[in-house]
């Protein structure tokens, strides 16, 4: 069985700050995580090829992440940052995928989650910026709370040519037990054609101490349910899933909970989806 890992980071504190690794809770995150250490533990894992994603929102690690990419045989792709809200920015695009390494840019994530403002996805400057994406031939990696689904459907339907991707399932509130009104608006996002899901991130918005696979099934089984294995992908989202788990642990939970998938299907989730979406190589 051949398995993609669709989400992983990685960084160097030496080359730049993550000023988002605040606090005691991740406190065991306040260090460097670089290739060598990602391809251990993949390797030990099984897993055959990844997709980079963006840390920060600072212009020249996309750069660095596509150099990386070339000089890799483990990263396929990587999904990269730019400025939506730019004028430039499909010349900006045009510049990244021309630098060493540009031709393993597949996708651009901000960080949603961040901002303020729930509809800032439905921005006039942001939604040209997400069309400039979709002329790019890109995907866009979507990093959002569950108050920010319903903007996040607003924008794909607007942009129907764009792929959007979810990432970490829009973050449901495992941890509490509560599924509404998440679970609804998921699956008004999984609605439409042009959006696919990522089965990461679970086991940091469960309890980090004490979670079981049971308590990760009712969100795997509504994503899984509202998307079909055609558009859903495996993702780590390794380092940040150490705070709860061990990268073969997460790969081992989502066994389990493909256990009920034909073999076919299964095989889709683990490398059918992210192959497509992020034209990785066979």
């Amino acid at each position: 069985m051949t398995v993609i890992d669709a989400h992983h980071h990685l960084w160097d504190l030496g080359l730049r700050d993550q000023a988002w690794i605040e606090g005691p809770e991740l406190a065991p995150l306040r260090r460097s995580f670089l290739h060598q250490d990602l391809e251990a533990e993949a390797r030990e894992a099984g897993v055959s090829a990844t997709v980079l994603v963006q840390t920060v929102t600072v212009a020249d690690e996309t750069p660095e992440f596509l150099a990386l990419a070339a000089a890799s045989d483990l990263i396929g792709a990587v999904v990269g940052w730019t400025d939506l809200t730019s004028p430039g920015i499909a010349d900006e695009l045009a510049r990244l995928r021309a630098l060493p390494g540009g031709e393993l840019l597949r996708g651009i994530r901000h960080q949603v989650q961040g901002e303020a403002d729930p509809e800032w996805l439905t921005r006039p400057e942001v939604l040209r910026g997400l069309r400039a994406v979709a002329a790019a031939g890109l995907v866009y990696d979507l990093l959002v709370l569950p108050h920010q689904l319903v903007a996040a459907t607003r924008a794909a339907a607007a942009v129907p040519g764009l792929t959007f991707v979810l990432d970490h399932l829009g973050k449901p509130p495992i941890a509490s037990g509560e599924r509404e009104p998440w679970a609804g608006r998921v699956r008004e996002l999984a609605a439409l054609p042009n959006t696919v899901c990522k089965l990461s991130g679970m086991v940091t918005e469960a309890d980090w101490r004490s979670w079981t696979v049971d308590d990760l099934a009712p969100y795997a089984d509504t994503v899984r349910e509202a998307y079909g294995p055609r558009r859903l992908m495996f993702g780590s989202d390794w380092p940040v899933s150490t705070l709860a788990a061990s990268y073969g642990r997460v790969v081992e939970s989502t066994a389990e909970l493909l256990d009920e998938l034909t073999p076919a299907e299964r095989d889709e989730v683990w490398a059918g989806t992210a192959r497509r979406v992020y034209r990785l190589a066979p």
